[in-house]
This record gives C-alpha cells, structure tokens and sequence, in this order.
C-alpha cells in the first residue's frame, strides 16, 4: 500500500471514530435502532473496499445491518460488551466470492474493537437509564398505595358505624314485619346491600393493612380443603370443574388462616368467573425444603401481556360494571405479602391463567 493510501485509510478511520462518538453524543434514547444503523453505515464508509462491505450490529433485541447480506461472506467481528459480559457482536463482511480475511486491515481491526467498545458503553448507559426509571415508577407507585392505604382505612372507618346501623336496624325492623309482605321484601333488599357493602368495607381495610393477624403454626393442607368444600356448590353452580393435588402429609406453615381462606376464595371465585362451561379449577400444593407454593390455574381466556402489571392494583378490575370492586387481588397481595409470600401471574396452556403463591420456609 502506498503512503498516499495508507494515509487515506488512516483518515477515514479517524473521521469513523469521530463521527461514532458524535453520533452517541447526540443518541436519542427513544430512537436507538437509528443510532445502531448509523454507527454500521459509519463504519462500512471506513472500510478499504466499502462499496463491497456490509456492517452487522447486533445485541438483543436488536439486529441491524448496514446492506444486503450475500450468502457467503468473510467476515471479522468483535464482542459487544456490557457490565463487562458479551452481549452481542458488531460484525464486518465482504462476499466470500471476492475476498479473504487477509482483506482486512489490522488498523481496520482495532477500528471495529474501539467501535465495539463505544456501543457497548452506549448501552450500558441505557441500560442504567432503564433501571433508573423502573426505580423511579416503583417507588412512585408505592409513594402512591401508601396515600391510597392511609386514605382507605379512613374511608373504612367512617362507614363502618352507619352501616352496622344499617343492617341492624334493618333486621330489627324485619324481625317486627310479617312475610312475603313488599315491606319485607324491600328490607331485605337492604340487609342484602348492607351486607355487601360490609364486604367491601372489609377489603377496605384489609388492602390498607387495618385487619390484624392471627398468626400460628398450621398444618394448611386441611385449610385448603376446607375451603375448597365451602366453594363446591359454587363450583356445581357455574358447571365448572375442580381438581386439589395436595400432599399427603402435613404442611406447616405459621399463617393466619382466616387470611389464607380469603386468598383461596378470592382467587377461586375469580377462576370461577372467567371459567367456561366444563371448564376445570387446579389448586396444586407443593412443599420444598426452603419455600411452600400454592399454585391456583383455570382454563379461561387468560390476562393480556399488557395488563398484566396491572393487576394488583387497588380498584383495577377485568370484571363487567357490578361484578367486581376491583379490590381482590389487591387483597391477596396484601395478605400473601403480609405473610413474607410473594404472588406471580403466569399463562396456563393452551389457554387460562395461573396464580403462583411462594412462601418461605420459617
């Protein structure tokens, strides 16, 4: 190679590193794939043969190039490289039809190595950037729930007296009423609304954490049970299915049960809800040397990917108007939660939804 070309290499090396350092400087972090795309048309401008090069970025979940690939190539490449772990490559090629690796200049080399290092720096940055805004929304959400819970048991409190007031002097007055007369119908329509709106007072107050715990070791295979029994006319009802897979021995666990029934219940009824004709309800208990996990599955239609983080929130519901309060599952998060439990979603297959309980061993 002629000084004259060796120098005319030289520069377009240095003006590809130049323009890649603009290029990250100026990124748009909304916009990354174009970033990519334009530091792999930078470096295919500072090959020897551009015209024949084809530059290849890729790093989950991107996979951008620069040109058309042709079926054989050669190529050189070099790792990408975040928080010191490979995590993708850059890649450099010509048609294997024309060219051979020593086409490649070492300066050519040591330029993809450098720009290899800038990406991966580039995507650390976002990488922290992600992070920091996950922080961010989890502790506003939490800032949230907390003024919500403070709110709540407020709320709870205040209608707690006029509603046991409600009921009982609804029932005093039934009690003085004869049957079958429209008064006494129209008080038990109102028995039956206080009674519900009781109900919801009661979730009130367990999602804002004012239900006190009555903790104690237990054998909860029999609780399960139990509760499973107590569900069974609603289950012959709706027409749906039910299998327990439960140990045969003991699982003990220090809980509340009067809680643990509530999450069953909860998240049955909810399996019942969305369950179809002939449709069947999975309640699988597993024990492990270190955790016990309750796993509730049904065959209904399942949760949508996007609201999915969604559904412990407070007041969030799937269920038609007057069918739900939208406080269930965030009950069962604060109970489990309460417990030192943790609770997942995850798809059943083909088709439903599975709820995963994890509590750790005492």
């Amino acid at each position: 190679m002629t000084l004259e070309k060796n120098l005319k290499e030289r520069i377009k090396e240095l003006t590809c590193l130049y323009e890649v350092s603009s290029i990250i400087v100026n990124n748009d972090y909304k916009a990354l794939d174009k970033t990519l795309y334009s530091i792999a048309l930078s470096l295919r401008k500072s090959l020897q043969y551009s015209k024949n090069a084809t530059v290849e970025i890729v790093s989950e979940p991107f996979h951008l190039i620069s040109s058309a690939l042709p079926k054989k190539t050669v190529s050189i490449e070099s790792n990408i490289s975040i928080f010191n772990e490979p995590k993708g490559f850059i890649r450099m090629h010509y048609p294997a039809d024309k060219f051979t690796k020593k086409d490649f200049l070492k300066e050519e080399k040591k330029l993809l190595q450098n720009v290899a290092i800038n990406v991966g720096d580039l995507l650390e940055r976002v990488a922290i950037r992600e992070n920091e805004a996950i922080i961010k929304r989890k502790m506003e959400h939490a800032d949230r729930l907390s003024i919500l819970g403070e709110i709540t048991a407020g709320i709870a409190h205040e209608l707690n007296t006029p509603l046991a007031n409600i009921l009982g002097f609804a029932e005093l007055l039934k009690s003085k009423e004869p049957e079958n007369t429209q008064t006494s119908k129209d008080l038990d329509k109102i028995i039956n609304s206080a009674i519900f709106s009781r109900e919801v007072v009661k979730k009130l107050m367990f999602f804002a954490c004012e239900m006190p715990q009555n903790l104690g070791e237990t054998d909860i295979v029999p609780v399960i049970n139990e509760a499973m029994n107590l569900l069974d006319p609603t289950l012959k009802k709706n027409e749906v299915k039910y299998k327990v897979n439960l140990p045969k021995g003991e699982v003990l666990m220090k809980v509340d049960t009067i809680q643990l029934t509530q999450v069953i219940f909860n998240l049955v009824l909810n399996a019942i809800y969305f369950s179809p004709k002939n449709g069947q309800i999975t309640v699988t208990l597993e024990e492990t040397k270190k955790k016990i996990v309750l796993k509730i599955a049904d065959e209904g239609p399942g949760i949508t990917s996007e609201l999915i983080p969604k559904i412990f929130q407070p007041f969030f519901t799937t269920k038609t108007v007057g069918d739900g309060s939208g406080l269930g599952l965030s009950v069962v998060h604060g109970i489990i939660k309460g417990h030192r439990g943790t609770i997942d979603y995850q798809s059943n297959n083909p088709t439903g939804a599975i709820f995963i309980i994890t509590f750790p061993k005492q």
